[in-house]
């Protein structure tokens, strides 16, 4: 990926966002750009024309953290933008080494693990990686995400389906939300391992294949994606209004474990158990050659 085109095209995008009326500024009637103009975000940022213009068309590598932080506040980024920011100005650093990546076709997870997540029995529990692979699931998740799971190719990818496969127009009610959602992960996950060929060859492919994607790629949103509620409609129990959390795995870094529940109660917890039910009869238990040995106690 060009770290120096993905920087301009950043800046470029969020300074287009803000409106002078934003930053106290008067708005004029005599304005050719849309948002700020070079020469406002550098008195706002206390720096140079002549350096934010240098910043700006991607030569970002020497910028100091005070100098980003100045960049960020002129420009209003949220918190997952001011992260993008440093992201890409570490990754244009000269000594900035690529992060340690795992092959996801030969990446298993550690048995405890698995053990994790099969303790998990109210709701989906799977981890993922940033390209949106599931590397690993409770029996909840695989039947939640059934669809995804019967996709051709392994591992299974959120984001695959949510732009190839058209079934994901029913499982997802608010399809576009998730689709925007879906794209500022992967952008996010672009600027902080800016040298991953899997995930380039992933993004290659949905820029080929989907129209849909190339718009919002192009949009440079990111954001932090950790806690919320999401609603999904589900071909065989229905529609259920989950809450999750994603937790960073401290013993795996760069993989997400993510858990969804329901409000106790409530229809969708309901749902949930009714799809509990379906993925025993459907799935049933792992063969005995599939679960992970557990080591035997020691009886001193």
């Amino acid at each position: 990926m060009d770290n120096r085109a993905e920087v301009r095209e950043f800046l470029t995008s969020r300074r287009a966002r803000v409106t002078p009326e934003q930053v106290g500024l008067p708005a004029g009637s005599n304005r050719r750009v849309e948002g700020l103009r070079r020469t406002e975000v550098a008195a706002l940022a206390g720096v140079s024309v002549e350096y934010y213009t240098k910043l700006e068309r991607g030569a970002i590598g020497g910028a100091s953290p005070e100098i980003l932080d100045a960049l960020a506040r002129a420009l209003r980024m949220d918190d997952a933008e001011r992260a993008h920011l440093f992201d890409l100005a570490h990754a244009a650093s000269p000594v900035a080494r690529p992060p340690r990546r795992r092959n996801p076709r030969l990446w298993t997870p550690h048995p405890s693990l698995q053990w994790i997540l099969d303790a998990v029995t109210a709701g989906p529990a799977f981890v993922r990686n940033g390209r949106m692979d599931i590397l690993a699931a409770n029996l909840l998740a695989r039947a939640f995400y059934s669809d995804t799971f019967d996709m051709p190719g392994q591992p299974p990818n959120i984001a695959r389906f949510t732009f190839l496969d058209e079934r994901a127009h029913a499982f997802y009610p608010d399809w576009d939300m998730f689709a925007e959602v879906t794209v500022a992960i992967l952008r996010t996950e672009a600027g902080r391992d800016p040298h991953n060929k899997d995930l380039h060859d992933l993004i290659g492919e949905l820029s080929t294949r989907s129209t849909e994607f190339r718009r919002l790629w192009g949009a440079h949103d990111v954001r932090h994606h950790g806690a919320g509620m999401k609603t999904f409609h589900h071909a065989v129990v229905g529609e259920m209004t989950l809450a999750y959390e994603g937790l960073e795995m401290a013993a795996e870094p760069g993989l997400t474990l993510t858990i969804y529940t329901a409000e106790p109660g409530s229809p969708s917890a309901e749902r949930l158990q009714l799809l509990a039910s379906w993925a025993a009869s459907e799935y049933g238990p792992a063969p005995a050659s599939e679960r992970p040995e557990r080591a035997t106690p020691d009886p001193h």
